[in-house]
């Protein structure tokens, strides 16, 4: 049985992990700000929690789903990299620190593209405010060394699942016959199932995987319109309508959201996994809706 620290873990992919890792037979604490069986605040229970724990998850961070203003922008960065940094402080002070270290990433670290795919070392850096956050982010991760700790970055594409994410809104439109392409439909859209997310995180641990960064996405990107086409196909909607781009960012205006979520290609798959032989439940995009929807 491990023990699991899960930093972060109250929200979407934090649950399903909670769930997965208690089925599994572990005991999973929940290290939160507001709800969880640990605490920010506790530093001595928390150090007391990490020390000869088998696992640290730290996926905590505010949404990006929001307006990019430069008050959301400092709390993303801050929110990431300050937790980032305390948790290194805390293992650095540990007898016995956690064997393995997963701390969540983005694939935004890659500069967007529709034809050259980025993998964990071919790749072509975004100096945009997200691959910036990525970037700082994975420092704070590594900045120290760690004699007894793996450390892994997981730089997460869109993560697809039955109770939150991308899937509800995009679920929404396609009911009401808004499932067409978004903006020129020739962005990539790269992806991965929650299961295969923990999936990967337990292959890891199990096959003793060296550490360093590792591109959670599926081997099958595909364009936004072909993703908002296999939606359509799953949920037997035969018409989907097109929202143009410029329909999206006066959306995005007016829900407080950032349209580059959508609008940006992100054409990313992992070498690493290949290399390492890690093999996908849901490899498709059409046998992970055949779950979802």
């Amino acid at each position: 049985m491990a023990k699991v620290i899960l930093a972060g873990g109250t929200g979407f992919i934090g649950q399903y992990l909670q769930k997965r890792f208690r089925q599994s037979g572990d005991e999973v604490l929940v290290l939160s700000r507001e709800k969880g069986d640990l605490s920010w605040k506790e530093e001595d229970a928390l150090k007391a929690a990490l020390e000869g724990a088998s696992v640290l998850i730290n996926l905590s961070g505010k949404s990006v789903n929001c307006r990019h203003n430069e008050r959301n922008k400092k709390a993303i960065l801050e929110s990431r990299v300050k937790t980032t940094e305390k948790l290194n402080e805390l293992l650095r002070s540990c007898t016995h620190p956690p064997a393995y270290w997963f701390n969540a990433s983005g694939a935004a670290f890659y500069k967007p593209s529709e034809h050259k795919v980025m993998t964990e070392t071919d790749y072509e850096f975004n100096p945009a405010f997200m691959g910036i956050v990525s970037r700082d982010w994975e420092e704070a991760l590594f900045a120290h060394p760690l004699t007894a700790t793996k450390r892994y970055a997981l730089r997460t594409t869109i993560v697809l699942g039955k109770d939150g994410g991308v899937m509800q809104p995009f679920k929404t439109l396609t009911r009401f016959g808004l499932g067409g392409r978004q903006g020129t439909g020739r962005q990539m859209v790269s992806w991965i199932h929650i299961e295969d997310y923990y999936r990967i995180i337990r292959f890891a641990m199990e096959t003793d995987a060296a550490e360093g960064p590792i591109n959670f996405a599926a081997p099958e990107p595909l364009s936004n319109t072909l993703f908002m086409k296999s939606l359509r196909k799953a949920m037997h909607m035969p018409i989907g309508i097109p929202a143009p781009g410029f329909a999206i960012k006066f959306g995005g205006a007016l829900i407080g959201t950032e349209p580059g979520l959508i609008l940006d290609s992100q054409y990313v798959v992992s070498e690493t996994l290949k290399a390492a032989g890690f093999s996908f439940k849901y490899p498709s995009l059409a046998s992970a809706l055949k779950d979802l929807v």
